[in-house]
């Protein structure tokens, strides 16, 4: 059993990457991002209607669909957008080897050193830099068994970040704190699309998340703490691939790409449920990143460029204060009416265990953009975990990727 394997790595938590706050800006802009292809005919998905009304309350939430798509398009994408510009927010840390403490490697990058755009090490600071001799060249063949857009352009701007704390999150299980192995990663160059990563490899992955982790709940649940970690995981897969039918390869000969909207449809919008848990997805991350505002309106987004840390901060206070959002959606997600009943911290236990189990199985992806961008979205969803359900909230979220993922989550 998986949770068995991993249960056995507890002892090994200690200190974590503090990227997890700017991981949920990561999570933040990614599900921001997936509910404009919803709109790929020129008007709204009716699936995301539930039963054909706007005004519709989302499942276990506190807003209406109108109001997430009002919200979204008027308010959250716009500023998003420019946030995720910035030095701050572009650049990701994350380990990208393949150490899956699952089962034998057989993905498409089975290589720890099999690395792809490297910069001159004249580029980069010391400490990022790999001790010589390690690295295949980019264009070996056994790299992403061929499929160029799989891998991650690892280019960096020199003078885009100084080096960032670290800090323990109990819903995560990466030990992120051995630099040796850590890459800093563009996000802009690197978009969450295509990659071609399908097939039985791509389907244990899957598998493994739902049939050990978390199951569907029984029809008729209404026990909201049992549905949560479910809907949650269901909405991110929705809006993994509805970023994979907003940016598809349609022709590999040409390298021509464009949207899906078969794929859309097959895989998003004739699901109702699927819909709905992305929109429940989105209004969980969004109580979040409000809960925490005060944290993120103080913290210290310093990159070594005084001009743009500037901007930085000027848009994450202009994003958290803007009165429209206050104003339609107050409070997204209720967790205060959660936990409450005699087997809630139990419960909450049993989640977070499972949830830390998910996060382990991105070392599994045998993908590597795949899996940056599952560890980053991951990253970000455990984030708003914690900061909604820690016992110290926001102010023990932790620094620089916690917010990167957040808000790309997003």
């Amino acid at each position: 059993m998986l949770m068995g394997k991993l249960k056995k790595n507890e002892g090994k938590q200690g200190k974590r990457s503090g990227w997890a706050l700017g991981s949920v800006v990561a999570v933040v802009v990614a599900i921001s991002l997936a509910f404009l292809p919803l709109h790929f005919r020129d008007k709204p998905c009716p699936c995301a209607q539930d039963a054909h009304n706007y005004s519709v309350i989302v499942e276990d939430c506190c807003c209406d669909y109108g109001t997430v798509h009002r919200l979204n398009g008027a308010v959250l994408y716009p500023m998003l957008q420019q946030l995720v510009t910035t030095p701050f927010f572009r650049y990701f840390k994350v380990k990208l080897w393949c150490d899956c403490p699952f089962w034998p490697d057989d993905g498409m990058c089975r290589l720890r050193d099999c690395s792809v755009c490297e910069c001159p090490e004249n580029e980069f600071p010391k400490i990022f830099k790999q001790p010589p001799g390690r690295g295949l060249l980019a264009d070996n063949p056994i790299c992403q068994e061929g499929k160029p857009q799989a891998v991650v352009d690892r280019s960096l701007d020199t003078k885009a970040f100084r080096g960032w704390r670290e800090v323990d999150n109990p819903w995560t299980n990466d030990d992120e704190t051995d630099n040796e192995d850590m890459s800093y990663v563009n996000l802009l160059l690197n978009p969450e699309r295509y990659t071609g990563y399908t097939g039985p490899s791509a389907r244990r992955i899957w598998e493994a998340i739902y049939a050990e982790n978390c199951p569907k709940y029984a029809d008729g649940e209404s026990c909201p703490e049992k549905k949560i970690l479910y809907k949650l995981i269901s909405g991110l897969h929705s809006s993994i691939s509805v970023h994979i039918a907003a940016d598809y390869l349609l022709d590999e000969a040409s390298n021509s790409w464009d949207k899906n909207l078969s794929l859309l449809y097959d895989r998003v919008l004739r699901h109702p449920d699927r819909v709905q848990n992305l929109h429940f997805t989105f209004l969980f991350v969004l109580r979040a990143v409000m809960k925490a505002a005060k944290y993120l309106e103080q913290a210290e987004y310093d990159t070594g460029n005084p001009e743009d840390d500037l901007k930085t901060k000027s848009l994450m206070i202009k994003l958290l204060s803007n009165p429209n959002l206050q104003a339609a959606c107050p409070i997204p997600f209720d967790e205060a009416k959660l936990w409450k009943g005699q087997g809630g911290p139990e419960l909450k236990q049993q989640i977070q265990m499972q949830f830390r189990n998910i996060s382990a199985l991105m070392d599994c992806v045998g993908c590597e953009k795949c899996r940056l961008w599952g560890k980053l979205q991951i990253l970000g969803l455990g984030t708003a975990l914690k900061i909604l359900f820690s016992v110290n909230g926001p102010s023990d979220t932790g620094p620089a990727g916690s917010s990167l993922a957040l808000m790309d989550e997003f």
